[in-house]
C-alpha cells in the first residue's frame, strides 16, 4: 500500500502547486510584471593595469573555470600595406600562426598546442592585428612560451604559405558569383577608390607578389610593444598574472609606433550606377558619406535610423518595402560610423527586377517622410526602450569587455562614454531625430548601386498592371542619368574590356 500512499502524496502535493501557479498567472502577457533592471556599467579604470615597458593591461579574473585568455592587440594593419601587396595583411596574420616558429615546424608547433589543448590565433585585420591564447591555468606557463615564440620569432614556412595563397587565389574564381559581394565591391570602390585600404582588394597580381621577406617586414612593424595593449580574463590573480607579463616581456624591445590610419581623399559622384549579371534578384544599395563615431549628434542619430531602417521589423524602411508592399525579404539601412573619418549611411533591398524601381522610390520616401515629419512618440519609445535594455549586453562576457576597454582607449573614446550613454538615448525626442534626418540623410548626394539585368532594372514595372501610383522606373531618379560600370575579371578585378 506505501507505494499507493506516495503516489497520492506527490499527486496532491503537485496539484496545490498547480493551484498556487495558475492564481498568480496574469490572465494575459501584457499583464506580466517585471522587475526593474539596474545595471551600472564597469569603469576602464577599474581593470585598467601597466606594464613597466608602458603597455597596458586590463584584467577581468574569473575562477568559476580552470582556464584563462590572454589577448593581445596590436595598432597596425592592412592600411599600412601598398596597393601592389594588396592582401599581405591577411596572409602574415594567418601564416605567423599556421607557418611554425623558429625553433619549431609548423607541425611540431600544433603538435605542442595540440597536447597543451591551447586554443590560438593570429590576424592582421584593416586598422588593427592580433593574436590570442586560450589554455588551462596549469599550462600557461609552457603555453605561453610558445604563444610568445610563435608572435616574436614566426618562422613563416615556405610550403604552409604556398599553401594558403593557392587558397586565397582559389576563393577569386567565385568573386563574381554573389551579386551582393558584386555589389558591396563597387560601392566601396566608388565612394573611397579603388586604392584605398577599406575598398581595395587583393588580386591575383598583388596576391603571387608577395614574398615572405614582405611578411617579415610588415610583422616587424607591427608585433611589438609600442603598438600592444593586453587583455586577461579566466582563473588569475591579477597581481600574479602582472608580475608574470613583466617577465615574459622584459626583452621585448619596442620598436616604432604604427602611422595613424589614412583618411580617404576621393570624392564622390552621386547617382545611379549598374553592373550587369543575370540574375533573378536584384541587390540595391542606396548609400553616402556618414559620421564620425564621437560626432556630438551620433545618438540622435542612432535612433534616427533605427526608426528609418537599422531595427529591423519595427523600422520604416522594412514595414513599407518587405511587410506593407511585399517587394523584399531583406530591406533596411545601416549608419556605420568611423573614428577617424565620416564612415557610410546606406540603405539596402533586395528585390525582384521589375520592382527595383518602386522599392528604390519607397526608401526615398520613407528618407523624406522622415525629414519633413516627427517620429511619432512610439516608435521612439520603442527605440528608446530596446536600445538601453539590450545595453549591458556589451558587458555581458568579460572577454567582449576587455575586448571593449582596449579598442575605447586605443580610438580615444570619452572615458564617460558609457556611463552616460543610456542618458543620451532618452533624452532624445523627435525634434532630435527629425533635425538628425535633415542634417545627416543627403539623398541628393546618394549613389544607388544596383546589380542585375541591366534593362529590366530600368524599365521597372511599366509594363504592368499595377496601379498608375504604383508604377516606376529609374527614370525617376537623378533626371535619367546612370553609369555602367564595367564587367571586372574576378582575378585582376580589372575591366574585361581592357584586358
Amino acid at each position: 500500500m506505501r507505494p499507493l500512499i506516495t503516489t497520492a502524496l506527490i499527486a496532491a502535493a503537485l496539484s496545490a502547486t498547480s493551484m498556487t501557479m495558475a492564481a498568480d498567472r496574469p490572465s494575459h502577457p501584457s499583464e506580466i510584471q517585471f522587475s526593474e533592471l539596474n545595471f551600472t556599467p564597469p569603469m576602464a579604470s577599474e581593470y585598467r593595469h601597466e606594464l613597466s615597458n608602458g603597455v597596458p593591461v586590463f584584467i577581468a579574473e574569473s575562477h568559476e573555470f580552470p582556464l584563462v585568455t590572454i589577448r593581445f592587440s596590436f595598432k597596425g594593419g592592412e592600411y599600412m600595406v601598398p596597393t601592389e601587396k594588396a592582401g599581405l595583411g591577411g596572409l602574415t596574420g594567418g601564416l605567423m600562426r599556421s607557418g611554425g616558429s623558429d625553433s619549431m615546424s609548423p607541425e611540431e608547433l600544433d603538435e605542442e598546442f595540440d597536447f597543451l589543448a591551447a586554443n590560438v590565433s593570429a590576424n592582421i585585420g584593416g586598422r588593427t592585428a592580433g593574436a590570442s591564447i586560450n589554455c588551462l591555468t596549469t599550462t600557461l606557463d609552457e603555453g605561453f612560451d610558445l604563444f610568445m615564440d610563435m608572435i616574436r620569432n614566426p618562422r613563416f614556412d615556405e610550403k604552409r604559405f604556398e599553401v594558403q595563397r593557392g587558397q586565397v587565389l582559389e576563393s577569386f574564381e567565385s568573386r563574381n558569383d554573389a551579386g551582393i559581394q558584386i555589389a558591396i565591391r563597387e560601392m566601396g570602390f566608388l565612394m573611397s577608390g579603388e586604392d584605398f585600404f577599406e575598398a581595395r582588394q587583393p588580386t591575383r597580381q598583388s596576391v603571387e607578389s608577395i614574398t615572405i621577406d614582405d611578411m617579415k617586414a610588415l610583422h616587424g612593424k607591427i608585433f611589438h610593444p609600442g603598438n600592444l595593449m593586453i587583455a586577461v580574463t579566466g582563473d588569475v590573480n591579477a597581481d600574479e598574472i602582472l608580475a608574470f607579463l613583466n617577465e615574459q616581456m622584459s626583452d621585448w624591445e619596442i620598436g616604432e609606433i604604427s602611422p595613424d590610419v589614412p583618411v580617404p581623399s576621393k570624392s564622390y559622384e552621386p547617382g545611379v550606377y549598374y553592373y550587369e549579371k543575370d540574375q533573378p534578384q536584384v541587390q540595391v544599395l542606396i548609400g553616402h558619406h556618414g559620421i564620425k563615431r564621437d560626432n556630438p549628434d551620433a545618438v540622435d542619430v542612432e535612433v534616427m535610423n533605427q526608426i528609418l531602417g537599422g531595427s529591423g521589423f519595427t523600422s520604416r524602411i522594412t514595414n513599407t518595402v518587405r511587410t506593407q508592399e511585399g517587394l523584399a525579404y531583406s530591406a533596411g539601412s545601416i549608419m556605420r560610423t568611423k573614428v577617424e573619418y565620416p564612415g557610410i549611411f546606406m540603405s539596402y533591398f533586395f528585390t525582384k527586377t521589375a520592382t527595383a524601381a518602386l522599392a528604390t522610390r519607397l526608401v526615398f520616401g520613407e528618407i523624406d517622410k522622415i525629414q519633413t515629419e516627427e517620429a511619432t512618440t512610439e516608435e521612439i519609445e520603442i527605440i528608446q526602450n530596446s536600445l538601453i535594455e539590450t545595453f549591458p549586453r556589451n558587458f555581458e562576457s568579460k572577454g567582449a569587455m576587455m575586448g571593449l576597454f582596449m579598442n575605447d582607449e586605443r580610438t580615444g573614446r570619452p572615458a564617460d562614454y558609457w556611463q552616460t550613454y543610456r542618458d543620451k538615448v532618452r533624452a532624445v525626442t523627435a525634434s532630435d531625430v527629425q533635425e538628425a534626418a535633415l542634417n545627416y540623410l543627403h539623398p541628393d548626394r546618394a549613389i544607388i548601386m544596383v546589380v542585375g539585368p541591366i534593362e529590366g532594372v530600368k524599365a521597372g514595372n511599366a509594363d504592368s498592371e499595377a496601379d498608375a501610383n504604383r508604377i516606376a522606373t529609374m527614370a525617376e531618379f537623378f533626371d535619367g542619368k546612370s553609369t555602367v560600370l564595367p564587367q571586372r575579371d574576378p582575378e585582376s578585378l580589372k575591366p574585361v574590356d581592357s584586358e
